[in-house]
């Protein structure tokens, strides 16, 4: 599987970079580990900070917002995934406990800031593109229903658009039964930043997922 950054999107936002990781969980369910170590040491202290900071002086959101306007979206009516997982933890409501890999997905989500996505690889096909959502582009979101993707940063294959860093499409959605991962972190902040992603998500990935990462790497 090939990955590639489109010149188009590039041009608009010079600093998006695509964080790739391809890994195989052995842990299907939802980790209790995970959730004790969330409810004891990363919500409280989360919740305190974002009493005292604004969503937009959060790491990433800011970019992720100014980008989203380079590409003609109001990032005031569309939120990236992870500034929605900012608003359930400052308004103290619980977070969704869906499996291993979106369960450790969200937790890197909140411990960086970036949207993530994460993907069943049985259900891509072929190399996947970085781009602007097309004029009438749209698929079924997950729980959410049809997601307009025009001017939306967007990942697609062959067969068109399965993911981007507001909601992902229900043709790859990562179920129990899934072994064969691609994690993808959606970066608007330059590449350094995104490396650093990569490091958080490995750590939680291999200690909540018992996960074995066959390759992260980011893509500009």
């Amino acid at each position: 599987m090939h990955f590639v950054v489109d010149g188009g999107l590039k041009a608009l936002w010079p600093d998006a970079v695509l964080g790739i990781v391809l890994w195989k969980p052995e842990v299907p369910a939802s980790s209790g580990r995970l959730w004790e170590d969330f409810e004891k040491i990363v919500q409280p202290a989360l919740y305190a900070r974002l009493q005292a900071t604004e969503l937009a002086g959060m790491p990433e959101i800011g970019p992720s917002r100014r980008a989203f306007k380079a590409f003609g979206i109001d990032p005031g009516r569309t939120r990236i995934s992870s500034e929605a997982l900012y608003r359930r933890v400052r308004q103290a409501k619980d977070l969704y406990r869906v499996n291993a890999v979106v369960d450790a997905n969200n937790l890197v989500s909140l411990e960086t800031g970036f949207s993530l996505g994460s993907y069943d690889r049985a259900g891509i096909r072929g190399d996947a593109v970085f781009r602007l959502g097309l004029a009438g582009e749209a698929y079924e979101g997950i729980g959410k229903g049809a997601i307009k993707l025009e001017r939306m940063p967007l990942l697609a294959d062959c067969q068109g658009p399965f993911g981007c860093p507001v909601s992902d499409s229900r043709r790859t959605m990562v179920g129990e039964e899934a072994r064969d991962i691609l994690t993808v972190i959606y970066g608007f902040s330059g590449r350094q930043s995104v490396e650093r992603a990569l490091e958080t998500a490995c750590g939680i990935f291999r200690k909540y997922a018992q996960g074995a990462v066959e390759a992260a790497y980011a893509l500009s």
